[in-house]
């Protein structure tokens, strides 16, 4: 069974400006996390924070390439993922982005609703960065309710 998950998305954005989005802190801030430790840097092993949630997560940046890819790791001890985010400009004015997380445990008996859940995240997190990118809206940050 494949366990990946991947969701894409095109933006009204160069991949410039969609990268400096998730690799900044304060621009991330936005739309997605209240606040992190640290710009998205290979190597670092930075901390996320929802305050609205009262939650943290750690990632561990293992590769950044330009503007066109993030890699990560994230989740807890045993059940780590692995996030690739690449990003592929289209033409002078928009870049398509895709998540691609990986990692999920086949033989988790909850695999089929934590693929659901990972998919349904993704989506969310890449319409409030197109909602925040073309449109300037920053509101919408940790509405999504379960």
């Amino acid at each position: 069974m494949d366990t990946q998950v991947t969701t894409k998305f095109k933006i009204l954005k160069l991949a410039d400006e969609v990268f400096e989005a998730i690799a900044d802190p304060e621009k991330m801030s936005n739309y997605w996390f209240s606040s992190g430790t640290g710009r998205v840097e290979q190597g670092k092993t930075i901390t996320w924070r929802y305050d609205e949630y009262n939650a943290e997560v750690v990632i561990h940046v293992l590769e950044i390439k330009g503007n066109q890819k993030i890699r990560f790791s994230w989740g807890g001890v045993g059940e780590e993922t692995v996030v690739t985010i690449t990003l592929h400009e289209l033409d002078d004015k928009s870049t398509m982005i895709e998540v691609n997380e990986s990692g999920l445990k086949e033989d988790d008996p909850e695999i089929v609703n934590k693929m659901i859940g990972q998919k349904e995240g993704w989506v969310y997190v890449l319409t409030c960065l197109k909602c925040y990118l073309e449109n300037g809206v920053n509101n919408l940050r940790a509405s999504l309710i379960h």
